[in-house]
């Protein structure tokens, strides 16, 4: 176990007032160690903090549409999931902390291997990710937060260029799961992300090897070695759509979930087709 004394500042990357300011308006439930019962910390998250700004507002440019009308209290945020590395998922967070008013941390469930791999799993809990199993999301909904859930899991995030933008099959449970803590959907469309690792191939033995979903070949890994992990400096658009609310039993058959999930699924097809109109360029 570590602590956010175990992480130093980045010194040519200070964190600004304003930025301290909102982190410092987020209610949080710390123990006495600093941390909430996750193991979110907002002090290691205030010392990566101006990393992530200057990656969301310098290298990738993100631009936001639609998050004036996020909902207040708890809700789930679903999206499409791109781009090889889960970069997606900092974008979004980071959007809601940097430009959403108010400030709304974003708690992500995220696949259990991830949390098993040395020190990543840790440093995912201080930055408020959580592990995604049922039970916490329901207790982070029960305490007024959002969860951001991904349907398409690691499939989704490891689909070949040739299927970006292209929604794979979405899980039913984050369905269940706002039908039974009674909360909304915001369903939310990246672009650009899936052009940052174009990859033409899932090297499978690799994948094992390392124990991860996938291990992509694009243009750059593995043959540039550890600068290939480099991402595209692609121009993000985060889409976020009205809050979407459902009715019915939790317990339904899965063939009507399937029909709400659709739902939901087709307002991100929507959002992605829009994004992919409107911009001029993957790059700028």
């Amino acid at each position: 176990m570590w602590t956010s004394s175990d992480l130093p500042p980045i010194p040519f990357l200070p964190l600004s007032k304003e930025l301290e300011a909102r982190i410092d308006s987020i209610p949080t439930r710390l123990s006495e160690f600093g941390y909430d019962e996750f193991g979110y910390s907002p002090a290691v998250l205030k010392k990566m903090a101006p990393l992530a700004e200057w990656f969301y507002r310098n290298y990738f440019r993100v631009e936001t549409f639609g998050i004036e009308q996020l909902p207040e209290g708890p809700y789930l945020l679903i999206g499409n999931h791109s781009g090889q590395f889960p970069l997606d998922g900092m974008f979004v967070g980071t959007a809601l902390i940097l430009d959403a008013n108010p400030p709304r941390m974003v708690r992500a469930m995220v696949e259990r291997w991830a949390f098993g791999m040395p020190l990543i799993g840790e440093f995912f809990s201080r930055v408020g990710q959580i592990v995604g199993t049922p039970e916490n999301c329901r207790r982070l909904l029960g305490q007024g937060e959002v969860v951001m859930v991904f349907p398409e899991g690691a499939v989704g995030i490891s689909k070949p260029y040739k299927n970006r933008y292209k929604l794979t099959e979405f899980g039913l449970g984050f369905m269940r799961l706002a039908l039974e803590n009674r909360v909304p959907i915001v369903p939310f469309g990246v672009v650009g992300a899936e052009e940052m690792y174009p990859a033409f191939t899932n090297a499978v033995p690799l994948a094992k090897l390392l124990k991860t979903p996938s291990f992509p070949i694009t243009p750059t890994l593995p043959w540039l070695g550890p600068l290939g992990l480099i991402p595209l400096p692609t121009r993000i658009r985060i889409y976020f759509g009205a809050a979407m609310r459902f009715e019915g039993d939790p317990d339904d058959d899965d063939g009507i979930i399937g029909q709400k999930v659709l739902k939901v699924k087709e307002a991100i097809a929507a959002m992605l087709a829009r994004g992919v109109k409107e911009r001029e360029a993957v790059f700028w």
